[in-house]
């Protein structure tokens, strides 16, 4: 069992999450080219070690989370609330 520590539930079991995706940065609409757009919604970097990821809470709080993630261990760095976030993916 992973157990991610939710910022507003504590620490649950990882089966309470949805897994959204890598955090990316969206494009704005009014410049991006067609390149930039398909590079947003159909790549991704898929390290094996850290990344930056979204996850869902769908059986507690019903909230985004910005989590830090080792692909390979499963181990989780960091867990914030996407609008507490600073860094990376859509805010």
């Amino acid at each position: 069992m992973m157990l991610l520590s939710c910022p507003h539930c504590g620490p649950r079991d990882a089966a309470e999450f949805a897994y959204v995706g890598e955090r990316t940065r969206r494009p704005d609409p009014n410049t991006a080219t067609a390149r930039q757009w398909r590079s947003y919604l159909y790549l991704r970097r898929n390290p094996a070690g850290w990344a930056d990821e979204l996850w869902f809470h769908r059986t507690g709080c019903r909230r985004y989370l910005a989590v830090r993630r080792h692909t390979v261990t499963g181990e989780f760095d960091t867990v914030h609330d996407v609008r507490e976030a600073s860094t990376g993916g859509d805010d």
